[in-house]
């Protein structure tokens, strides 16, 4: 993994209350967009600008912007189309800057991550809170969904050829271990979605089910090892990490903790401890530099194993706040309360 410094752009308190509103707000807008696209002037343009807007946010922070989608994506099934559809599009984009893909290619897969089930958009909502196996009927629905989404874009006067081909065939089956630089364009595209689509799908709960740790869905894809030749895994896994920003582990102390940011060393993060080795809230968490030495990570907990409420907006300060004052701040604490 490459290092990951702390972004310059966030300092103040007043723009960190900013970024946590602009999420959700992009999140809710996308909602509104997903579930009644004929009623929306200038549909492609709406894409766009939300587009813009993600890549924006990301820019600014981007182990604030993990943090945030993982949080969402692991705690809500309200509104869960929105939801995977956002958490797709920002970990494609990560994706597309970390394989170095053409400009073009990049904005097509994201704008495909965000638009791949619109053809279902009701149905992934209600799927999300139903507890019962999907009826004869769903089954039909989601099997034809890809060809039903992009039709619907061509509709709504989507002209992107790449972006039609990458939702109508999102569900394809792509050889993985050729090299994604010998795919066609449509292959590599639809080759990256899949997997993203998968990862999303597994950490996020249903009514039916719980959501996976991060790493669970990892293993769940690829096996227990990542091989290197499977370039979107690994690539996937060296970017975000095994416990990406967002996330809750178990540490070898007998900690529990949630991952503020990635270091520059793998899989290696900067976490705040929650809960002691006897299971009871820290009234003040406390932080390691994983890659410092003792705690280690022992294992990634999934999202329902831990039951806390968090204060994002304190998590993410204090996140950006270690990694700007380096690795001598293992043991710091908050103020008291700080939860």
């Amino acid at each position: 993994m490459s290092a990951h410094p702390a972004s310059t752009h966030a300092h103040s308190e007043g723009e960190y209350e900013d970024l946590l509103s602009l999420w959700s707000d992009l999140e809710s807008a996308l909602s509104v967009l997903l579930s009644r696209p004929l009623q929306v002037q200038d549909f492609p343009g709406k894409v766009r600008q939300f587009d813009a807007w993600l890549q924006d946010l990301v820019a600014h922070d981007i182990d604030a912007a993990l943090y945030l989608m993982f949080q969402h994506a692991s705690t809500s099934t309200v509104g869960y189309s929105a939801s995977h559809a956002l958490v797709c599009g920002t970990l494609c984009h990560i994706m597309a800057l970390e394989l170095k893909l053409p400009q073009r290619e990049r904005d097509s897969l994201v704008r495909a991550a965000l638009t791949m089930n619109i053809g279902m958009t009701t149905l992934q909502d209600e799927l999300a809170v139903q507890r019962e196996r999907p009826s004869t009927e769903q089954q039909e629905a989601i099997k034809s969904h890809p060809e039903d989404s992009m039709l619907l874009l061509e509709r709504l006067f989507i002209n992107d050829p790449l972006w039609l081909d990458v939702v109508g065939q999102h569900h394809a089956s792509i050889a993985e271990r050729v090299p994604l630089a010998n795919q066609e364009p449509i292959d590599r595209l639809t080759r990256i979605l899949g997997t993203i689509d998968r990862y999303a799908a597994m950490i996020s709960p249903r009514k039916s089910r719980a959501g996976r740790s991060a790493t669970d869905s990892v293993r769940a894809i690829v096996g227990q090892e990542v091989d290197q030749r499977d370039e979107v895994s690994y690539t996937l896994v060296r970017s975000i990490g095994l416990c990406p920003p967002g996330t809750f582990v178990k540490l070898d102390n007998g900690e529990t903790a949630i991952v503020l940011r990635r270091s520059d060393k793998a899989n290696h993060p900067l976490v705040a401890s929650l809960l002691d080795n006897t299971g009871n809230h820290r009234s003040q968490p406390s932080l390691y530099q994983t890659a410092s030495g003792k705690p280690r990570i022992q294992s990634a907990l999934a999202r329902s194993a831990v039951s806390l409420e968090l204060n994002h907006r304190t998590m993410v300060r204090l996140g950006l706040y270690a990694a700007q004052h380096g690795a001598g701040l293992r043991g710091l604490v908050t103020a008291p309360g700080a939860l």
